[in-house]
């Protein structure tokens, strides 16, 4: 038994479709159940930040989860595939007809995502006051709580419905399979055989 997690919504479905397609099974959780047993596959739902945890801890043995999660939470797990699902950009966002002011001694950028926000500037040499929030954050430049934001998109609607526009691209971001140390070592022959098939299946597509 392989256990493998994924993260709730669009990436979990895409997922479980390729899985169906490679294993000829059906693979529907049943309502509100979160596991959902298999053809010798385990599957957890969780939280889409949750998923590196969950592998990194070996309560799953592998998982999927978007590069831009596996950026921002920094654990030692092994990328075995980039799935091309799940795309997005991690982007600086300013508001339109408002640049962010670079001369600032310092300036505040709002964002959910520390760690990639922390390190683009850093690498940059531009001083940050960083203000950690948990969603909308598009709404922060139009309230003047940030002079820009860094924020995920898809397709960049949502912010310019809020008047926001994209200023960098930081990260190109899609869903990896990954893989716990231990679990490599321990169940390396089941899971390179899954990896292989994912591979050859991705490449006949």
């Amino acid at each position: 038994m392989i256990t493998i997690a994924l993260p709730k919504g669009r990436i979990a479905e895409e997922s479980l479709a390729l899985f169906e397609e490679i294993f000829g099974q059906n693979f529907v959780f049943e309502d509100r159940k979160l596991i959902l047993e298999n053809f010798g596959l385990r599957f957890l739902l969780v939280r889409n930040q949750d998923v590196p945890t969950y592998v990194y801890h070996q309560a799953a043995d592998i998982g999927i989860v978007g590069l831009d999660v596996l950026e921002e939470c920094e654990l030692d797990l092994i990328r075995l595939l980039d799935l091309q699902i799940g795309k997005c950009k991690v982007v600086v966002g300013s508001e339109i007809g408002r640049e962010i002011d670079y001369r600032k001694p310092r300036i505040k950028i709002a964002t959910k995502m520390p760690n990639i926000t922390s390190k683009f500037f850093s690498q940059k040499a531009i001083a940050i006051d960083l203000i950690k929030l948990y969603g909308s954050i598009e709404l922060a430049p139009l309230v003047q709580l940030s002079d820009g934001i860094v924020d995920i998109v898809e397709t960049g609607a949502t912010m310019k419905q809020n008047n926001l526009k994209i200023d960098e691209i930081i990260l190109e971001s899609s869903a990896y399979l990954i893989c716990n140390k231990n679990s490599f070592y321990q169940k390396k022959q089941i899971i390179l055989n899954l990896y292989s098939k994912i591979e050859i299946f991705m490449s006949n597509k």
